[in-house]
């Protein structure tokens, strides 16, 4: 397979943590050392970046801006239950083949091993993502984000161990395929199910909570700029302390955003009762959730939002 020249928009990866931090910050995603570190020491040792963590935390993000920051061409596998090879990897072109034998059957050619190789050629396979991610392009490799991985069984996990291990997929057809150069891979988890070791191994791990504080205004700052100073502090405030409750699932830092851009849409300029009661949904989505912090609740959670900001 010919060597494909890179573009002038390719940029090179980061040479340092504090580069990577930095490429991060410009592109919008505010991230700790931490994170910019395991992100650096993934991509200079060629490992894939396993990325734990609730839902909502900003997981799938990284991929996305790391892919629109380098220049890379970004290739997502959305995991979902009962995910197979066909889906994953590769599949022939079915409806194409069989046009192609009752064309040959019509034209009288009788030619059977030259009619199953043209068959089972480059024309008729359908490539998907981990196949794609593993063709040369002219960026540079590519972004590969395998997406909650948590939702697909041990098996798909046991192909993607095989797959990810040396970059290289075999097609019965057509032999082995092998990346000239592997991609950058980013594999997310929202853990409703733990993930086996032997795929963690394989990985550079990294675990994204939920963001102290001035990291989320920070990223408030950055996402929803428009809201006013007093609100962003006031929604900083509350979200923090909801998630110190007692909640079937806590806001995320997605919530967050959409919060306050919701409620920059009403031109609220600070939080109060009847103005958190009816866009509670944009933060909690289950109604267990909502019944339980609603009503007095919510009027006792600001009043200690405001007695903590005094002090």
């Amino acid at each position: 397979m010919p060597q494909l020249q890179k573009t002038a928009t390719t940029v090179s990866l980061p040479a340092s943590i504090d580069a990577t931090l930095e490429l991060l910050t410009r592109a919008g995603y505010v991230a700790d050392r931490g994170l910019a570190t395991v992100l650096f020491l993934a991509m200079r040792m060629g490992r894939p970046l396993f990325l734990e963590g609730e839902a909502g935390v900003g997981k799938t993000e990284i991929a996305k801006v790391l892919a629109a920051s380098l220049g890379r061409r970004l290739i997502r596998l959305q995991c979902y239950e009962g995910l197979d090879v066909a889906s994953a990897v590769y599949e022939w072109n079915y409806a194409g083949q069989m046009m192609a034998i009752r064309l040959a059957e019509a034209a009288g050619d009788t030619d059977r091993a030259r009619l199953e190789h043209d068959l089972f050629s480059d024309r008729y396979l359908v490539r998907r993502p981990l196949l794609q991610a593993l063709a040369p392009h002219a960026e540079g490799p590519p972004i590969l984000l395998i997406d909650e991985l948590d939702r697909t069984d041990e098996a798909f996990e046991a192909f993607l161990l095989e797959a990810l291990s040396d970059f290289q997929v075999t097609i019965p057809e057509l032999g082995t395929i092998r990346a000239p150069e592997p991609p950058i891979v980013i594999i997310t988890s929202n853990r409703t199910r733990e993930v086996h070791d032997a795929l963690k191994r394989r990985c550079l791990y990294h675990w994204v909570g939920y963001p102290d504080a001035a990291r989320e205004m920070a990223i408030l700052k950055a996402k929803a700029p428009a809201a006013p100073e007093r609100l962003t502090r006031d929604i900083i405030a509350f979200v923090q302390d909801l998630r110190a409750q007692d909640l079937f699932k806590a806001p995320g830092v997605a919530e967050t955003i959409d919060w306050a851009t919701a409620l920059h849409e009403l031109n609220a300029v600070a939080l109060d009762p009847a103005l958190v009661r009816d866009t509670l949904g944009v933060l909690l989505k289950y109604q267990d959730d909502i019944e339980k912090i609603g009503g007095e609740r919510i009027g006792q959670m600001l009043a200690d939002m405001r007695a903590k900001a005094k002090n």
